[in-house]
């Protein structure tokens, strides 16, 4: 898989990915995938700890972190880290998800996952994915198809839906419709998907609300690309593309120990122990740095010359609401990938670790922009705080500008997805010398 300045090819190979990664679940085990295609091996965490040279990785949950250990690495080699997250909000199948209305409608019961655009989900062809428990203990990953919609109320009966906007209450308003007049028991239909004989077969479940529709580009030139699950699927795909590439390469040339982490549960404040505030990262570079030979002092020697591009979609200047965005500070998309900055670090980027990303644009021979929030607007925040905060070391944010943000369809330009991923391989390959 080459990292291609062909910016269709690469848009294609995002398409893919994002149609094969319905789930976080999923997402993590495409990306293992590719990642064994290319030589990675994977890493069980219960076994001892594999650092010979070459990719290895970890699955823990919805999370997926790769680790290229390049010849010669010692227990003082720094680390290198893109930091990404595989999931993206949705509806969440709840515990008793079956109902039925007195009319007969069947729905399902589902719980808001993430900060959703409630109304982007209405009207929609809907599938359920995720990962299932049998009675046996073994998970299995599942997706359904299309089953289910949730019906915006016509016009004719709520005239005041276009003057006065859709308000939508999650309890009463987002319930899926996905039969009428029939026996429907969804974990019967879950279990038979995934090979079961039915719902007594399912001892638990994490199940999803995905988008069916498949990416598209639009626009004259086709640079324009709507799909699902970008925030934060940009990243993964662009950082597994650069890890792999670099692995090609025999590593960086700095003799630094590339990191891929993409989370689990950004979209919910990542406290979990797939999350960013949890300790995967942090157990992936003890156990390297200990197999390699180290200990508490040279981890912490390791640790402080260190960093991590924290990668996550950002906001380009809406063309219908461009007052909500900073006067002065512009992104656009298609203009190239942006630095995020905010003075509360709410992003955690600083001048050293501007100083790292100008130093991977160059290499790249990439443009960028800097992303702002307008001050009378709330700032969002990603994984590059919480990496920052649980390890200490440098970390900047970046991303690129999408429009749609959390919308069960969101818009990009195939330009900023190559750039981006031009960007991290450079990054990690880390040749100050050309730089």
């Amino acid at each position: 898989m080459n990292m291609s300045t062909n910016a269709n090819e690469n848009a294609k190979d995002f398409a893919d990915f994002i149609s094969q990664s319905p789930s976080c679940y999923h997402a993590a085990h495409k990306a293992a995938e590719r990642l064994e295609e290319a030589g990675f091996s994977y890493q069980d965490e219960s076994c001892a700890w594999d650092v010979t040279p070459g990719g290895h990785y970890i699955i823990r949950d919805g999370a997926i972190i790769a680790y290229y250990v390049p010849d010669g690495a010692t227990s003082l080699s720094p680390f290198r880290i893109i930091g990404a997250h595989t999931d993206s909000p949705g509806l969440k199948l709840k515990p008793n998800p079956d109902s039925t209305t007195p009319d007969g409608f069947a729905q399902l019961g589902v719980e808001v996952y993430g900060g959703a655009l409630l109304n982007s989900w209405a009207d929609r062809d809907l599938e359920l994915a995720g990962r299932i428990v049998d009675t046996t203990g073994k998970t299995h990953l599942v997706r359904t198809g299309a089953i289910m919609r949730v019906p915006h109320l016509a016009i004719h009966l709520d005239r005041s839906a276009n003057s006065e906007g859709i308000k939508l209450q999650p309890q009463k308003h987002i319930h899926p419709v996905w039969g009428v007049n029939e026996d429907c028991n969804i974990l019967d239909f879950v279990a038979k998907k995934a090979g079961l004989e039915g719902s007594s077969s399912i001892l638990s479940y994490d199940l999803i609300s995905v988008d069916t529709q498949p990416a598209a580009f639009l626009g004259n030139s086709g640079k324009l690309m709507a799909g699902a699950r970008m925030d934060n699927l940009v990243s993964v795909h662009a950082g597994l593309k650069a890890i792999i590439e670099l692995a090609k390469d025999g590593g960086s040339a700095d003799g630094s120990i590339s990191v891929l982490a993409a989370f689990d549960h950004e979209e919910i404040g990542s406290s979990t122990r797939a999350g960013a505030c949890g300790p995967v990262l942090e157990d992936v570079l003890k156990r390297t740095n200990l197999a390699l030979g180290g200990n508490q002092e040279d981890l912490c020697r390791a640790l402080a010359v260190s960093n991590c591009m924290s990668s996550d979609v950002g906001h380009s200047v809406h063309p219908n609401y461009a007052e909500r965005h900073d006067p002065d500070t512009r992104p656009v998309m298609g203009s190239g990938p942006i630095l995020k900055i905010n003075a509360n670090q709410r992003y955690t980027t600083d001048a050293p670790g501007t100083a790292i990303w100008r130093s991977a644009l160059a290499q790249a021979g990439v443009e960028d922009q800097a992303f702002v929030s307008n001050n009378d607007m709330p700032c969002g925040s990603t994984i590059g705080p919480l990496t920052a905060t649980r390890l200490g070391i440098t970390t900047f944010d970046v991303g690129i500008p999408i429009l749609s943000m959390h919308s069960v369809r969101e818009l990009c330009h195939i330009d900023d997805l190559i750039s981006l991923g031009l960007v991290m391989r450079a990054y990690l390959k880390a040749d100050t010398a050309n730089s």
